[in-house]
């Protein structure tokens, strides 16, 4: 089992300590390709450091790109209202070419 650090902005935080949140979506690079089902995650508030919260991976949603990855998946457990907001929200991170490039993740927990 492996420990990994992500920070996240205060929104999605938030979401995920009230359990809102239960899927994490991210390019699967390098760093992401090393996470695996039973693994730990870190999540760091970005705003506020000293506020983090620990999950355990119990899925991984591999995809091209992160209109599959939403539409196949309840929009909800991204702590998203609608397919279109939830791309919205990470066309603002990573461009349709970095998903082409890397593939994209969905990186599923459960709060510990």
């Amino acid at each position: 089992m492996n420990i990994h650090q992500l920070q996240l902005a205060t929104t999605p935080f938030n979401a995920i300590t009230s359990g809102v949140k239960t899927i994490e979506s991210r390019l699967y690079d390098k760093k992401r390709q090393l996470i695996q089902i039973g693994d730990t995650v870190d999540f760091t508030n970005r705003e506020a450091p000293d506020q983090t919260v620990s999950v355990k991976v119990i899925g991984l949603l591999r995809y091209k790109t992160f209109h599959d990855l939403f539409t196949h998946n309840d929009p909800s457990k991204f702590g998203g209202e609608s397919v279109e907001w939830l791309e919205n929200q990470i066309n603002e991170f990573y461009s349709i070419n970095e998903q082409s490039q890397d593939g994209v993740i969905g990186i599923e927990f459960e709060l510990i």
